[in-house]
């Protein structure tokens, strides 16, 4: 089964995107089994995963319970969020946000733009808080967007597994990387990304577990939850958002 987003808005490769394009409704199509396809409102997917992830667990039930409706909406500004998601690999959410907004202040408003981003200098870059390594990574990036060898415009029409094998032609980019496009991004509902260290700390949290849980045991724990695990990492995230101090805005694509 695969999930697509169509009639989303702005900057698949990394360029402005058509006004048409921005003012396109967020629609899904579902692949059913003889090549059907039924065109579903995002939110009414949301509503049909939740009630699923509610009557098959009453544990994770009670998680969403406490937080709520799902506020997750994929942003389609995969260039952006592809720079977003390697600025946050490895370091808080915190540093992340700071990181992003000085970087904002380097380029033109709006959405970030591939040609604007390779503009910028050394410094200018380890001026707001980048790393050399994460420097040649967002350039790579950069570099594969420009030359059209990473074609964004294309990544809406493969699958999970054909999105994750593009991008990680791309220096810096892993799995990890590539799951939280899926994400965020296209909106991809069955995405479990075992190597999240806060989806691992999250389960530990919310199923009282003595320890965290391997990669292993995470892969087997989430069979449970298909094909909605998407949703079900993200109520994790949540629930262990709710046991962390402040109440953060959300300023970046790839985050809570």
């Amino acid at each position: 089964m695969c999930y697509n987003i169509s009639g989303c808005a702005v900057c698949l490769s990394g360029q402005l995107a058509t006004s048409e394009q921005a003012t396109g409704m967020r629609t899904l199509s579902e692949q059913k089994d003889g090549g059907m396809t039924i065109q579903q409102s995002w939110t009414d997917l949301l509503a049909t995963a939740t009630l699923a992830l509610k009557a098959g667990d009453p544990v994770l039930a009670s998680a969403i319970e406490r937080v709520g409706p799902c506020t997750l909406v994929p942003d389609p500004n995969l260039f952006e969020a592809l720079v977003d998601a390697i600025i946050s690999q490895q370091i808080s959410v915190q540093a992340a946000d700071a990181i992003m907004a000085r970087l904002r202040t380097l380029l033109p408003p709006g959405p970030l733009q591939a040609q604007f981003l390779s503009a910028l200098d050394e410094q200018q870059l380890q001026a707001v808080g980048l790393s050399t390594q994460k420097i040649r990574y967002i350039r790579d990036l950069c570099a594969h967007v420009l030359s059209g060898e990473l074609d964004l415009q294309q990544l809406p029409a493969l699958d999970d597994e054909a999105v994750i094998r593009a991008l990680t032609t791309v220096r810096g980019i892993g799995r990890w990387t590539a799951e939280m496009i899926l994400i965020f991004s296209l909106g991809r509902l069955d995405v479990w990304p075992v190597d999240d260290l806060g989806l691992a700390e999250g389960l530990r949290l919310l199923y009282e577990l003595e320890r965290r849980p391997t990669r292993k045991e995470l892969l087997a724990f989430g069979e449970r939850w298909r094909p909605y695990r998407t949703l079900a990492t993200w109520y994790i995230w949540r629930t262990r958002r709710l046991s962390m101090p402040g109440n953060r805005v959300k300023t970046r694509i790839v985050s809570l």
